[in-house]
C-alpha cells in the first residue's frame, strides 16, 4: 500500500478536523495519522501558531507546533516504570516504601498505581494543581489523608498517583524524572519537540466563553511534583513517533512483549474500555484502541492506537473544553478504515523449523472437543477450537522447555509437552486440561480415567 493517503480519504480527514474545530468553537486544532509505523497525513484548522486573524488555515507548521499533552503524559512515566521492572530493579507486585519510603502510600503496590486500582484521591490535596505554580513536595501535594478507597476494590483514576510514580522513577534513577524522560525515551525515539515547558513555536491555551465568541488565556505553570500527570508539551510530529512505538516498541527503549502486557486491562472495566498498565483501552465496536486523553487548563489531546489496523491518530487543540477530542481521533482511524481498508501483513513461511516441534502440530483434542495446534511465522504456537467457540491463545516458547499462555484464557499458563518412557510425546498439559491425539485417549493420563469400555452406540 502506498505512504500517502488517497484524496478522497484526504479530504474527509480535512472535514472531519473543520468541523470539529468550527462546531467545537476551538481557537485551534491539528490531527494527524499514521500508517504502518509512518505519518501519512496532519492538517491543522485555526490560529495553530498565534494568528489573530484565524483564517482558516495554519500559521506555521501544523506538524512542529507544541500542544500540552496534559495526562498523555502518564503514558512515559508508565514506559520508565517498566523499564525498571524489565531491568530488574522492581517488580510490579511490589510495595511502594520498598523503594519510596516516607509517603503515606507505602503499601500500595506499583501495578495498582499505574492501573488507579491504588485508592487514591483523584486529585492533589492543595489548590487546583492545573493551574497553579507546584506545591514545593510531594509530601505536600499528597496530604496527609490521600487515600479514598480500599487498594485492589475498585479503578479510580489518579493524578497524585502518577506524581509518586515519577517520584519513584526520580529516586530510582537518582536523576530528576524530566532528565530521565529525555535521556532514556525523547533522545533514542527522536521526540525532541516534547518538553516539560512550551518551547516556540507552541499555541496559547485559552478558554472560550460559552456565550460569547470571546477568549481568556490560561495559565500554564509548572507542577513541581505532580508534573509527571501531566506536564508535557509535544506536537503532531512527536505524538506520530509516540504512537508508532506504543503500537510496535523499540528495543532500545521497551521490548513490544512488555507493550503488549500494558495494553491488557489491569483493573476493573466496562463494555466500552478499561485501563491497563498506564494506558487506557477503549473497545469502539469490534475495534481496540489504547493510548490516552489528555487535558491541561487551555489544552485538549487525545492519541489512539489501532494496534490490529496498524493506525494511529492524534488530535491536539488549545481550548479548555468544548472539543471531544477522543472521538475526533477515533473518527479519523475509523475514516481511514472506511475509505482504504488496511490489507492484512503478507504470510510467509518460516525460514527454519524443528522436526520435533513441527511434529507436535494438528489436531489434539480436550475430552471430546477438537482443537488445531499450528506453528506460527513468529515460531509461537497458537491454539484454537476447530467446530466450535472455545478457548483460544497463542503460546511463545521458555528456556525450560514449556510454553506460556500470551492471551485470551490462557495469558501466563504454561503448556507442558509431557512425553512417555520412550520419549515420545504423550499428551499436552495445559493448566491441568490434557490434550490428546485422539478424544479421550486411554493411553493417556486422562484426569478421572476413560471407561474401559471405550465409546459405543446408544443403549437399545
Amino acid at each position: 500500500m502506498s505512504d500517502e493517503l488517497l484524496a478522497a480519504t484526504q479530504q474527509a480527514l480535512l472535514h472531519r478536523l473543520a468541523r470539529a474545530q468550527a462546531e467545537g468553537r476551538v481557537p485551534s486544532v491539528v490531527g494527524a495519522v499514521v500508517r504502518d509505523g509512518s505519518p501519512v497525513w496532519t492538517a491543522g484548522r485555526g490560529a495553530v501558531a498565534g494568528d489573530p486573524a484565524g483564517r482558516g488555515g495554519v500559521a506555521g507548521d501544523p506538524a512542529d507546533t507544541q500542544y500540552r499533552i496534559g495526562s498523555i503524559s502518564k503514558t512515559f512515566v508508565a514506559v520508565q516504570v517498566m523499564r525498571l521492572r524489565d531491568e530488574g530493579r522492581l517488580d510490579l507486585s511490589d510495595r511502594l516504601d520498598e523503594h519510596l519510603p516516607g509517603t503515606p502510600l507505602g503499601e500500595a503496590r506499583i501495578a495498582e498505581l499505574l492501573a488507579h486500582t491504588a485508592g487514591l484521591a483523584s486529585e492533589s490535596a492543595g489548590l487546583w494543581w492545573e493551574r497553579v505554580p507546584g506545591e514545593p513536595s510531594l509530601a505536600d501535594a499528597l496530604g496527609g489523608d490521600p487515600l479514598r478507597h480500599p487498594a485492589g476494590r475498585r479503578f479510580h483514576y489518579s493524578n497524585p498517583g502518577f506524581g509518586v510514580l515519577g517520584a519513584l522513577v526520580a529516586s530510582l534513577r537518582g536523576a530528576p524524572w524530566a532528565a530521565c524522560l529525555r535521556d532514556e525515551v525523547l533522545e533514542p525515539l527522536g521526540m525532541t519537540r516534547t518538553t516539560p515547558m512550551p518551547a516556540a513555536p507552541h499555541a496559547q491555551g485559552w478558554a472560550v466563553h460559552p456565550w460569547a465568541d470571546v477568549l481568556l488565556p490560561e495559565p500554564a505553570e509548572d507542577a513541581g511534583p505532580m508534573a509527571p500527570a501531566g506536564q508535557l508539551w509535544s506536537t503532531a510530529a512527536d505524538m506520530c513517533r509516540w504512537a508508532t512505538f506504543l503500537a510496535s516498541g523499540r528495543p532500545l527503549v521497551l521490548d513490544a512483549s512488555t507493550l503488549e502486557e500494558m495494553r491488557q486491562p489491569a483493573g476493573p472495566g466496562d463494555r466500552t474500555g478499561g485501563y491497563g498498565l498506564g494506558l487506557q483501552v477503549l473497545y469502539a465496536g469490534s475495534r481496540t484502541l489504547i493510548g490516552h486523553g489528555g487535558s491541561m487548563p487551555g489544552f485538549l489531546a487525545a492519541l489512539w492506537v489501532s494496534v490490529d489496523e496498524r493506525l494511529s491518530a492524534v488530535v491536539l487543540a488549545n481550548t479548555t473544553s468544548g472539543l471531544q477530542v477522543g472521538s475526533v481521533a477515533s473518527d479519523l482511524i475509523d475514516i481511514v478504515v472506511s475509505h482504504e481498508p488496511p490489507l492484512p501483513a503478507p504470510w510467509q513461511p518460516l525460514p527454519s523449523f524443528d522436526d520435533e516441534l513441527l511434529a507436535l502440530t494438528g489436531i489434539w483434542y480436550w475430552g471430546p472437543a477438537a482443537f488445531a495446534l499450528q506453528l506460527r511465522a513468529d515460531r509461537g504456537l497458537e491454539l484454537r477450537p476447530l467446530r466450535e467457540p472455545g478457548r483460544s491463545s497463542r503460546f511463545r516458547p521458555e528456556p525450560d522447555g514449556t510454553w506460556v499462555g500470551l492471551d485470551n484464557y490462557y495469558a501466563g499458563e504454561r503448556l507442558h509437552v509431557v512425553r512417555d518412557s520412550s520419549g515420545a510425546v504423550s499428551h499436552l498439559d495445559l493448566g491441568t486440561f490434557v490434550f490428546t491425539r485422539q478424544p479421550y485417549d486411554a493411553a493417556t493420563p486422562v484426569p478421572g480415567g476413560v471407561d474401559p469400555s471405550g465409546w459405543r452406540g446408544l443403549p437399545g
